[in-house]
């Protein structure tokens, strides 16, 4: 559930989490999903199907949004601006940027976007997943984009097994040496709050980490 309060501005759930007042409600958590469904989509795969226009930083107008997707699912008449806003600021991964009355989506792009984001306050040592079949593949040619424009790594070891884990149980992790590749001229830009994106990585810059021996004997 997404609602609003006063005092603290948005949160998900059903009571301030700093007041813990009931606050005013914007949307169940239905809405919630498909609506964040459907504004991920937009920002990273499919303006066009909306018949939007995203620049070429991938920011996209606000309340365009708003009126593209009103008009396609009628039962979201009442949207606004702040119920976008609201999902953006709320989202738990750091998926979205707005910046006064346009929005933007910080990764997952399919779409080609030349992203400006911050690139200082990179950890030393960054964090990929692969299955056991990619690992001796990717420790020798690198990390190069697949499915997505960009590769993206994560904060932490954690963070990159819950990411590989989508797609296999107990996944194979790589650890990136952002410190030194980044002193060799690698550009590595911080995206959503675990997640870092760069064009590739160097096999020179890839280990694999051991796999925990709790992992193992299972």
């Amino acid at each position: 559930m997404l609602k609003e309060c006063d005092q603290h501005g948005y949160f998900r759930g059903d009571s301030c989490p700093v007041c813990g007042q009931p606050s005013k409600f914007l949307m169940d958590d239905r809405e919630l999903d498909h609506l964040g469904r459907i504004l991920t989509g937009i920002l990273r795969h499919f303006p066009d199907r909306y018949h939007l226009t995203m620049d070429e930083h991938g920011w996209v107008s606000l309340p365009q949004i708003v009126r593209a997707v009103s008009q396609q699912h009628r039962a979201y008449h009442w949207l606004r601006v702040h119920h976008l806003v609201a999902i953006a600021e709320t989202d738990a991964k750091g998926r979205y940027e707005v910046r006064d009355d346009r929005i933007r989506a910080t990764y997952g792009h399919t779409l080609e976007v030349a992203l400006d984001l911050p690139t200082e306050n990179v950890p030393d040592q960054l964090y990929y997943p692969v299955t056991e079949e990619e690992a001796a593949i990717v420790l020798e040619v690198g990390l190069k984009p697949s499915d997505r424009r960009k590769v993206h790594l994560s904060k932490t070891a954690q963070d990159a097994r819950n990411a590989g884990s989508v797609r296999r149980p107990n996944p194979v992790i790589l650890e990136i040496d952002a410190k030194r590749a980044r002193g060799d001229g690698l550009v590595i830009m911080r995206a959503g709050k675990t997640v870092f994106l760069t064009d590739q990585v160097p096999p020179e810059y890839l280990a694999r980490v051991p796999t925990p021996p709790s992992d193992a004997a299972e």
